[in-house]
């Protein structure tokens, strides 16, 4: 017991910690993240969405560009940012986040708190889904299950591990039942969620996609369709889905006419249009087809000065990563050779030209504050600065090591704009800076380039990651062994300790330790040269005069639209 008291009093303060840290203003590409019983009244999934699925009318409609698909609409299974966005429009968790970036009750009408930290009693608010079924404990509960059941394999599993839920880890391993789960529904209002540890940020994890209810009824009745058209979305959120397919182009979202607080959303609907091109999707703006755009490169320059431009620094850290499966990347001299070569702060200056700065780090900047008060960047040291004679060097021991002269690898990246223009300027300087190594570009659908790397079926990616909460560890534990995030496959056991240890161990009883842990831990992660890291994206976007109300946010979902209008 007393240990117990010891870890809630430093929780208490982690918790005032992770107060400070919340973003308002904003990049987990997360490429986040981020996967029983119901009443016998419901068949709604013959039932389905449509009947609060009218398509948006008035002129009250906000029109969005996105520059790749939304990857999938089943909130167990999402793991990138433009799904978390369209999810987060549509469904509704216990927990939303508010414009300073903290956690608010939304299906959640009131919540209990054990003394010792590990138990949750969440009493729900009067709800329903878009087909006229109520929103109950026990929608939550089929879906947390799901999360972590290894039949689903979802890749975001872990964050209910995260979490603290009782058991997650271990039903996700396999090695007890998913019924053990620490969650449970006494009645369709009650939501009982018992925990390992006390975790402080808890709460603002319940806003997050991966904890979004579903209804099992719809579910089973949608089969193998589920959340792949209007017809097999159920939403209890601000809108309903009234277009869309997977990899559309073009998804329509209106307003919910049976949302618990429809009275405070003002808009009538949501148009999120796919825009790969920059200059068609700017050219799409002037037309007035669309009210909120992205810009790249050039565009920026050219709109920097308009009053309708707006520059927010983004969480996500884009960055290579290899994989050490693949005959070669296993040495760590051509990893640290391929990492510094080629020159960071053209790609974030000439290339990007939208407030992405220089990666010289795992853990980004404007993430988390520590025990001291700082920025955890403002502590930490640099790592794989670009530095081009250095680089040969490594490359010069690589060869020596290897017993080869050359090699050939391919690096496969998404086919947008932006992603195209890093690739092929990384690949010129890897192949100017060490004469002797080809790299290949291969491009494809944001989709597939994350089933490729998930799938272990590439040998260099350049990829992205977005916090899922205001902590290092939510970059930092992507690396242990048996992280389904570990895309190159690196391995090391004292890594593996150390994170365990900040996670639920000795180190988490007390805070500097914990804290001077994970610095440890990334200078472990950049020494490897475990991933290339690039830049912290910043984010240009334009938003027409009149439309106001749009939250931006550099932890978890990235823009929320509840409370935009357009005037």
């Amino acid at each position: 017991m007393k240990k117990v008291s010891k870890l809630i009093v430093v929780m208490f303060a982690v918790l005032m910690m992770f107060s400070l840290t919340a973003c308002s203003s904003k990049d987990t590409d997360k490429d986040t993240a981020p996967d029983t019983t119901k009443d016998a009244e419901t068949d709604a999934g013959t039932d389905t969405a449509t009947d609060d699925t009218a398509e948006p009318t008035g002129g009250n409609i906000l029109n969005v560009h996105f520059d790749v698909e939304v990857a999938s609409m089943d909130p167990q299974i999402a793991t990138d940012g433009t799904s978390f966005e369209v999810l987060a429009a549509v469904t509704e968790g216990l927990y939303s986040i508010d414009a300073a970036g903290t956690p608010i009750m939304a299906m959640a009408e009131a919540v209990d708190k054990s003394a010792d930290g590990l138990t949750y009693t969440f009493t729900l608010k009067d709800a329903q889904w878009s087909n006229g079924t109520p929103v109950t404990s026990k929608d939550f509960l089929f879906a947390w299950k799901r999360l972590v059941d290894p039949a689903v394999a979802s890749e975001y599993s872990f964050i209910a591990d995260i979490a603290g839920i009782k058991n997650a880890a271990k039903i996700t391993a396999g090695e007890v039942a998913v019924d053990q789960l620490g969650v449970t529904a006494p009645d369709d209002k009650t939501l009982v969620v018992q925990l390992d540890v006390p975790v402080p940020f808890f709460e603002s994890l319940m806003a997050f996609p991966s904890f979004l209810p579903v209804n099992e009824a719809f579910f089973t009745a949608a089969g193998d369709t589920y959340g792949t058209s209007p017809e097999t979305i159920l939403s209890n959120g601000p809108f309903t889905i009234t277009a869309y397919e997977p990899a559309a182009t073009t998804i329509t979202l209106a307003k919910s006419t049976t949302y618990w607080d429809a009275a405070k959303v003002a808009l009538d609907g949501i148009q999120y249009q796919v825009i790969k091109d920059s200059q068609q999707a700017m050219l799409s703006y002037q037309n007035g087809d669309l009210d909120v755009a992205t810009l790249s490169g050039e565009q920026v320059e050219q709109f920097q000065a308009d009053p309708e431009f707006h520059n927010i620094m983004a969480g996500y850290l884009w960055y290579v990563t290899p994989n050490q499966k693949v005959a070669g990347i296993e040495n760590v001299n051509l990893r640290k050779a391929l990492a510094l070569s080629y020159d960071k702060a053209a790609i974030a200056n000439n290339i990007l030209k939208d407030g992405s700065i220089v990666a010289d780090f795992a853990v980004p900047t404007l993430l988390a504050v520590g025990p001291d008060g700082k920025d955890f960047r403002a502590t930490t040291g640099t790592y794989l600065t670009t530095d081009k004679a250095k680089a040969l060097e490594y490359w010069e021991k690589a060869k020596a090591e290897l017993g080869v002269s050359e090699l050939k690898y391919t690096l496969i990246v998404e086919d947008t704009e932006s992603a195209i223009n890093v690739a092929q300027f990384i690949q010129s300087e890897i192949q100017t800076t060490l004469p002797g190594i080809t790299i290949e570009l291969q491009s494809m659908p944001k989709k597939n380039r994350v089933e490729r790397i998930q799938a272990g079926e590439y040998e260099l990616c350049l990829t992205r990651w977005g916090p899922d909460y205001a902590d290092p560890m939510t970059y930092l534990d992507m690396w242990t062994s048996d992280s389904p995030n570990n895309y190159g496959l690196w391995s090391n056991a004292e890594y593996d300790a150390l994170i365990e240890s900040a996670k639920k161990g000795e180190l988490a009883l007390d805070l500097t330790a914990r804290w001077e842990a994970l610095k440890k831990a990334e200078t472990m992660v950049m020494d490897e040269a475990v991933i290339f890291p690039v830049y912290q994206k910043g984010d240009a976007v334009m938003i027409k005069a009149g439309v106001e109300g749009i939250e931006f946010h550099s932890v978890g979902i990235n823009r929320i639209y509840k409370d935009a209008k357009k005037n």
